[in-house]
Formats: structure tokens, sequence, C-alpha cells
């Protein structure tokens, strides 16, 4: 066959050709070995075949966890220009969700909050998803200038949050070392849903994540692996939003998302590998077959 003729049977719609899918904006830190960041939502989210528009906001060698490394943060005004850039785009109706993780500085969340709102302007049912990466059990490892700006100027724009339990504490002044408090420190950031990642377990040696939204609550719970790498939160999020787009509910998308993070971390773990292995084992992104457990929450009544 000619390319003549090639090309004009490719541009004759197919029937039952699959719809082309909206556009994902991933906005987060870019490590150049690893799998954290970037590097694991971007893969995450083209594995299930959504075109990613990808700004860093920090480039570093690896992990901090890994070692040393230089730090190079574009330049605020840079930043800015690239950000308005974005918001300024003819292509910006091409974007379907949004998820912003590790911000680089305080003046990028500034600007990224112009740059979901002129998402939401032109697309008002995009999704926006801010996984708040500031900290864990050790403290904040931003600085306090970064996670107050992180809570001040993104959350109240967020669709979906995905803190662990010291970020969760953190940005809402609220103790969460139990589920009830855990929920109640949900619903003060006043976001629509909440995904809270390790949260408490019902069982031993077992973790979760515990989603807290406007039809109440409920608990994804698998085995505890230990010493897990890096990158599970960022993997999280992405197959999360992957799965809503796909028009998951929230209970099948968390599911189904915390199944692909337990068996792709247990696999990892299992090879004794210090990264996330999700190049060797992309499969389980789409199909895991790990088993979780799914719980329901009564939550408590608000004491006047």
């Amino acid at each position: 066959m000619s390319l003549e003729r090639f090309s004009k049977k490719l541009s004759v719609p197919q029937q039952n050709e699959p719809k082309k899918k909206g556009s994902v904006l991933v906005i987060t830190s870019q490590v150049v070995r690893g799998s954290v960041g970037g590097r694991v939502s971007v893969f995450a989210l083209e594995r299930f075949g959504y075109p990613v528009w990808f700004l860093p906001t920090i480039l570093l060698p690896w992990h901090p966890g890994r070692g040393a490394g230089t730090r190079i943060t574009a330049a605020p005004q840079s930043f800015a220009h690239i950000a308005d850039e974005i918001a300024n785009s003819g292509w910006l109706g091409e974007i379907d969700a949004v998820i912003t993780g590790y911000m680089g500085s305080a003046e990028q969340t500034q600007e990224l909050a112009h740059v979901v709102r002129a998402v939401k302007q032109v697309n008002p049912k995009a999704l926006y998803l801010c996984d708040p990466v500031i900290g864990d059990r050790g403290g904040l490892y931003v600085p306090q200038d970064v996670a107050t700006s992180i809570r001040e100027n993104l959350l109240p724009l967020a669709d979906v949050t995905t803190p662990n339990r010291f970020e969760l504490a953190w940005l809402s002044g609220m103790a969460t070392d139990s589920e009830q408090g855990a929920i109640a420190a949900a619903r003060g950031l006043g976001v629509e849903r909440t995904i809270v990642s390790s949260a408490l377990a019902m069982r031993r040696n077992c973790i979760g994540n515990l989603f807290v939204g406007a039809d109440g609550c409920f608990a994804i719970e698998h085995a505890e692996v230990n010493n897990p790498p890096h990158g599970t939160g960022d993997l999280l999020a992405s197959l999360f939003v992957a799965r809503l787009l796909e028009g998951a509910s929230d209970e099948s998308a968390l599911k189904k998302a915390t199944a692909s993070t337990f068996e792709l971390l247990a696999r990892s773990v299992k090879m004794e590998a210090q990264e996330l292995l999700y190049s060797e084992h992309q499969d389980v992104l789409l199909k895991p077959f790990a088993l979780v457990n799914e719980r329901r929450i009564i939550e408590a009544p608000v004491r006047a």
C-alpha cells in the first residue's frame, strides 16, 4: 500500500474507534534517576493512554533520601512566565485534570493557582488533585513558607487532596493519631475529597488509604511493607486520577489504585530494589492482582 493510500485510510474514522483522551497537567519535581515525582506520575498516566503536560518545579539528580545532590529551581520570574504561557495557551482545553505535587518555592504556588483557575475556566469539569508534599513523620522537609503557601493558595482550589497523616495534621492543625481524628482533620481542610495515605488500619501489620468525601468515608487496606521505596504517593495520586478519568467511582478508583501501588511496591521490595520497578512491572498499573480490603466507616457525630 502506498504512503498516500495509507494516510487516507488513517484519516477516515474507524468504527468503534476509542474516543481521544484528554490530557493531564502534572506539576511536581523532576529527578534524573529514580522513581519519584514526575517520573513515576508521567509514566503511569501515559501507560493509561493519557497525554501528559509536565511542568517540573525543581530538578534533582535523585531523591534526597538517596544522598546529597544539586537542586535547580527556576528563577521566580522565569517560572511565572512559563506558568502564564500555559495559562494562556490555546491548547488549554485539552486538559481534563491537573496534579500538583512537590513545590520548589512558595512563589510557585501562587503562579500555579493561576494556572489551575485558567484550566477550570476553560474546562469547568477539569479535576484538580493537590498532593501536598511537605513532610512526613520526621517533620517538614520543605521550608515552612512553602507548606503555608500550599495550604493558602492551592488547597482551596482542590477537588481532591492526598496528604499523609503528618501532612494532614500540619495542614489542619488537628491531631490525626486516631481514625476519627483523621476524618475530622480531613473535614477541616474544606476539600471535597481527601485521601489520607499511610492511614491507620483495622488489622495489625496493615496500612491503608482513608477516603473522606461528601458521601461518607471508607478505607482501603493492605499488608504493610517494610522499608518501602519512595514514590508511592506520587503513583497513588496519578493512578487515582487515571481511574477517575476512565469513569470509575471514587471507591473503585481508590481500590484499584491502592491495589496497583501495593502490588508494585511488594514486587519491588521482593526484588530488593531501592526504587519502584514500574517499567519492569507496568502490567500491574492497569491490571492489579493484589488483594486489598475495603472497609466502610461510620463517622462520629460532631459535638456541639
